[in-house]
C-alpha cells in the first residue's frame, strides 16, 4: 500500500467513524438520551501523577527508542509516543496527544540542527530541499489548525477509535513495504549471484567486476556546511509564515469562541497557506513545462516527478490530510510527508531531513495551541519555578532550616 492507498484508506476510516458518530448523536437525540452528552464520557481529562516507578523509566526507553527511529525515518515517531503515554503512563487520549507533540517537536529541532552540518551524499546542495518545504509547510500547517479545533469537538471515544484506524494503517503499509522489499532484494541478489558473482559463507555477494576509484570529494569544514544546507531568505519566509500563524492562534485564544471576529482570524489562516503554497506549486509547474519544451530531463528539486497539476493537487492534500491527522491524534504528519518524499524520487537522507524540518515548524505550532487550550500538563521544573515566585510574592520563609529543631 502505497502513500496514495494510505490516503485512502484514512479518509475512508475517518469518514467512516465520524458518520458513525453522527448516526449515534441523532439515534441517542431521537430517543431523548444524554448517554454522549454527559460531561464524564466527554470531558475526561487525566493527568497521573509522575513518580519515580516502573512506568516512568518503560515510558522514558520506549520514548528514547521512539525518537530515535521517527527522526531517522523522518515520520516524527508520534506513532509510537501517543500508545505510550495512554497505555504505560495513563494520560487520557487529547492530553496524549499534546504530549506528543511537544515530544516531536523536541526530536525534530535536534535532528535539523545535526542535520544542517551533514553533507548532502551527492551534490553541492543543502541536505534539505527547501524548494519540497515551500511546497508542504504552509498546508502542513493549516491541516495542523484544522486537526486541534476538531480535537477539541471531537469525544475522546472518537479519537481513540481514530488513532487505532491510524495506527492500523501505517503498520500493515510498514509491513507490506518491508516483505516487498525483501522480496525484491532476494531476487536481485540472485539474479547478480547467477550473472556475475558468487556468494560466500557469510552471505556476502563477490562480484567480479573492475570499478574505476571514486573521485574524492573535497573535505568541507562544519562551518562551511552549515553555511551551505542554510538558506536564510527562505528560513527567514518560512519563519515568517509560522510567526503568523502563531499570532493568529495567540489573538485568538483571547477571544470569545465563534464571534465574528473568531471565524474572521480562523479562515485568515487559509489565503496565508494557499498564498506560499501557490507561489511555489506556480514556479515549478512553470519551470517543469519550461524543461519538458526543451527537452531538458534534469529534475527541478530533489524529487523526480513531473509536476503536473495532478502531482500538485495531491502533494497539497497530502500536507493537509498530514497536518490534519496530526493535530487532531498527536503524530508528526510525518507518516504521510516521510514515504510521500521517498515515492516522488528523493533519497532518503533529504527525505528525512526534509521531513523533519518541516515538523519543526508544523509541531511547534501545535505546542503553542495546545499550551493555549491548556491541554498538557507543564513539566516540574516550570512548576516549581512557579511555586518559588509564589512564595516570593507572599513574604514566605525561604532560609535554612535548623538542624536540630527540623528533625
Amino acid at each position: 500500500m502505497g502513500t496514495k492507498g494510505l490516503v485512502l484508506y484514512l479518509l475512508t476510516g475517518f469518514s467512516a467513524a465520524i458518520l458513525s458518530l453522527l448516526f449515534i448523536n441523532k439515534t441517542t437525540m431521537d430517543h431523548n438520551s444524554t448517554l454522549f452528552n454527559t460531561p464524564h464520557l466527554t470531558t475526561v481529562e487525566v493527568w497521573p501523577e509522575l513518580e519515580f516507578n516502573w512506568r516512568l523509566v518503560l515510558a522514558t526507553v520506549i520514548g528514547f527508542v521512539g525518537s530515535a527511529c521517527g527522526t531517522v525515518g523522518g515520520v516524527g515517531g508520534g506513532g509510537i509516543f501517543v500508545p505510550m503515554l495512554t497505555l504505560i503512563v495513563g494520560f487520557d487520549t487529547k492530553s496524549a496527544a499534546a504530549i506528543s507533540k511537544c515530544m516531536i517537536m523536541g526530536a525534530s529541532a535536534a535532528s535539523v540542527w545535526y542535520n544542517v552540518r551533514v553533507q548532502h551524499p551527492t551534490k553541492e546542495v543543502p541536505i534539505i530541499d527547501y524548494e519540497l518545504a515551500f511546497l508542504f509547510q504552509p498546508m502542513l500547517m493549516l491541516g495542523i489548525t484544522v486537526g486541534v479545533a476538531l480535537s477539541v469537538v471531537f469525544p475522546y471515544w472518537l479519537i481513540t477509535v481514530l488513532i487505532i484506524i491510524l495506527f492500523i494503517g501505517t503498520s500493515s503499509r510498514s509491513f507490506y513495504k518491508g516483505i516487498e522489499m525483501w522480496k525484491e532484494e532476494t531476487i536481485l541478489k540472485k539474479e547478480l549471484t547467477r550473472k556475475q558473482g558468487t556468494v560466500n559463507s557469510r552471505g556476502e555477494l563477490l562480484i567480479d567486476a573492475e570499478y574505476e576509484p571514486l573521485v574524492p570529494r573535497e573535505e568541507k569544514s562544519t562551518l562551511e556546511i552549515l553555511c551551505l544546507n542554510l538558506r536564510w531568505k527562505r528560513l527567514l519566509v518560512l519563519t515568517t509564515v509560522w510567526f503568523l500563524f502563531t499570532l493568529i492562534q495567540v489573538i485568538k485564544n483571547d477571544l470569545v469562541p465563534c464571534t465574528t471576529l473568531y471565524w474572521v482570524l480562523f479562515c485568515l489562516q487559509f489565503p496565508i497557506a494557499v498564498l506560499v503554497f501557490g507561489y511555489e506549486a506556480m514556479k515549478l509547474w512553470k519551470e517543469n513545462r519550461k524543461r519538458m519544451m526543451t527537452g531538458n530531463t534534469e529534475c527541478i528539486c530533489e524529487a523526480s516527478i513531473q509536476w503536473s497539476t495532478l502531482n500538485i493537487t495531491f502533494c497539497a492534500l497530502c500536507g493537509v490530510l498530514g497536518g490534519t491527522v496530526g493535530g487532531l491524534l498527536g503524530s508528526g504528519g510525518g507518516f504521510i510527508l516521510g514515504p510521500l518524499l521517498l515515492e516522488i524520487g528523493v533519497i532518503p537522507q533529504v527525505a528525512s531531513a526534509t521531513a523533519t524540518f518541516v515538523m519543526m515548524f508544523s509541531s511547534s505550532l501545535s505546542v503553542v495551541e495546545f499550551y493555549l487550550l491548556k491541554r498538557f500538563p507543564i513539566p516540574y521544573g516550570v512548576i516549581g519555578i512557579e511555586t518559588t515566585i509564589g512564595m516570593i510574592n507572599n513574604h514566605e520563609f525561604m532560609g535554612f532550616l535548623d538542624f536540630c529543631s527540623s528533625q
